[in-house]
């Protein structure tokens, strides 16, 4: 997985692991938009780092629904330096995305799915950057969708 510098053709390698205990003092409101301590009881909190760096730069909550062979992404957020159009990285939220997708196949192989709730202003986006489909309130990938996202960003 890789993220790409703005302005740039510099690459950088990401990894994607569990949050740590102590990575919640840096998983500010200010930095993230959302108390990542409270989503840490409801779900997986994931981030995403560049490789052989402290920093974390995208955060994502995921709960398995086992019973539904389906993986919801619960909350998804860049860090506020990389949001918008002075961010300083792209890719962070298809790289997450994606890492999502590789888990619900790893766990539940051709029947996986991935779904989220969005914000109203970003079904769109949604739907034509990462390929999700509508199904009323809620957006997700599955089959030919999920692996092309996944072969996009992993």
């Amino acid at each position: 997985m890789k993220l790409l510098k703005v302005g740039s053709k510099i690459e950088k390698r990401v990894v994607i692991g569990l949050a740590e205990p102590d990575d919640f003092k840096m998983l500010t409101k200010k930095r993230f938009s959302f108390v990542w301590k409270t989503v840490k009881k409801v779900a997986t909190v994931y981030k995403l780092q560049i490789e052989g760096e402290k920093d974390i730069l995208g955060v994502m909550g995921l709960v398995d629904w086992q019973e539904e062979k389906r993986i919801e992404i619960k909350l998804l957020a860049s860090s506020v330096e990389n949001i918008g159009k002075n961010k300083i990285y792209k890719n962070i939220a298809g790289c997450l995305i994606a890492f999502a997708c590789r888990l619900a196949v790893i766990r539940y192989g051709i029947e996986a799915c991935v779904s989220l709730v969005p914000k109203t202003e970003l079904i769109e986006h949604y739907m034509q950057k990462y390929y999700m489909q509508y199904a009323g309130r809620q957006l997700y990938l599955d089959g030919n969708n999920l692996i092309k996202l996944m072969e996009e960003y992993l």
